[in-house]
């Protein structure tokens, strides 16, 4: 919209024009009704075809009768009407395919400085406003191709997190597939075995209800340990997270694509990934921030090897204001696999939020 709306100073010329009371008033009331027919034509074919597929016999004629505005008007009504070819540039730029567009822009600036020269001393005016003309026809076009290549983008963004989710129910399905299905036939065999042992043989049926009493319990705790994995928070996935929250939430974002080499052990991770999902929450809720930054470093002490995780951002430092739930639990997270956590104002302006991670086993409850 601002792209299209700032060419609108072009009108003022044409405008001026009718208010001076150089013309007749038929001609007042025919000029205005022309120029308000141009307008809504250009907005109608900027706004309609600039992100949508070309409706081509709709769009030839709103772009033809734009053209033939312009034309008629500014020969009809002389040189200040000239800059309604900017539009007709613009629309050429916006709406028709790059192809067309190549050649129609060129042809729109040589029309309008031919109407141009029926009058004599508007040399500059003309050669300024060509070089417009012709410009702004191939900068717009310019624009219509980075529009769609984002929508095209967020089309594409859509379409990977679909099929991520598809994945991840694949996934999950062959997952209980191979985790229940051998555990649930061996119940089920075991259990009509026993039915049939049970009236002469209870002593041998009992064993088969044994048996299937630890078959299930086996396969429960495999459930148990399926789920804790598939909940168990990963540093990649919390940097892909972060990087789309602080995007919707208009933080410039500067996060690694990656965590780094050499990850900590599970827990470990999951401290770090906790961290960041806590801390990039806090940056979009509270900090008013207008950029956040993500980093990691490896650092040796006297302890062994740690990895630190730092968010720092250039808010007002809201988020950091009072230790809430949300921390407080955090530190005990990272507390719990012998880590750090440390909270306070950043460098400059914002807040800051480190947590350190050893990166070899330690001790439940040691700090390095």
């Amino acid at each position: 919209m601002a792209w299209i709306s700032v060419w609108l100073i072009f009108l003022s010329s044409p405008i001026k024009d009718l208010a001076d009371g150089r013309h007749t008033v038929s001609a007042t009331v025919l000029g205005s009704l022309g120029l308000a027919v141009f307008v809504a034509c250009y907005l109608i074919l900027v706004f309609r075809y600039t992100t949508k597929v070309l409706e081509r016999g709709r769009l030839h004629a709103a772009f033809g009768l734009l053209l033939l505005l312009a034309a008629v008007l500014s020969f009809s009504f002389g040189d200040p009407w000239l800059g309604l070819f900017v539009y007709v540039s613009v629309s050429a730029g916006v709406v028709l395919p790059l192809r067309a567009s190549v050649w129609i822009i060129p042809g729109v600036t040589l029309l309008m400085i031919l109407i141009g020269l029926r009058d004599d001393g508007l040399g500059d005016l003309i050669a300024s406003l060509g070089l417009i003309t012709f410009m702004v026809g191939y900068a717009m076009s310019g624009v219509r191709q980075l529009i769609r290549t984002m929508i095209q983008l967020r089309q594409a963004r859509a379409t990977v997190a679909q099929l991520a989710a598809n994945e991840e129910r694949l996934r999950l399905a062959r997952d209980l597939h191979d985790l229940l299905g051998h555990s649930l036939s061996l119940i089920t065999l075991k259990s009509e075995l026993a039915g049939r042992m049970l009236p002469d043989h209870p002593d041998k049926a009992g064993k088969e209800v044994a048996d299937i009493e630890r078959v299930s319990r086996q396969a429960l705790v495999d459930v148990r340990e399926a789920v804790s994995g598939y909940r168990r928070r990963t540093l990649a996935g919390e940097l892909a997270g972060a990087r789309t929250a602080l995007a919707a939430a208009g933080i410039e974002a500067d996060v690694p694509l990656e965590p780094p080499a050499g990850l900590p052990a599970e827990e470990a991770e999951a401290a770090l990934a906790w961290a960041l999902r806590e801390a990039v929450t806090n940056v979009v809720r509270h900090s008013s921030a207008r950029r956040c930054t993500v980093a990691f470093a490896a650092r040796q002490t006297l302890a062994g090897p740690l990895l630190e995780l730092s968010v720092e951002d250039d808010g007002v430092g809201g988020s950091g204001a009072a230790a809430g739930n949300g921390l407080t639990g955090l530190a005990e997270r990272v507390e719990a696999v012998g880590g750090v956590l440390e909270t306070g104002p950043a460098a400059r302006r914002g807040f800051r939020l480190a947590a350190r991670v050893p990166l070899t086993e330690a001790p439940v409850g040691s700090p390095s």
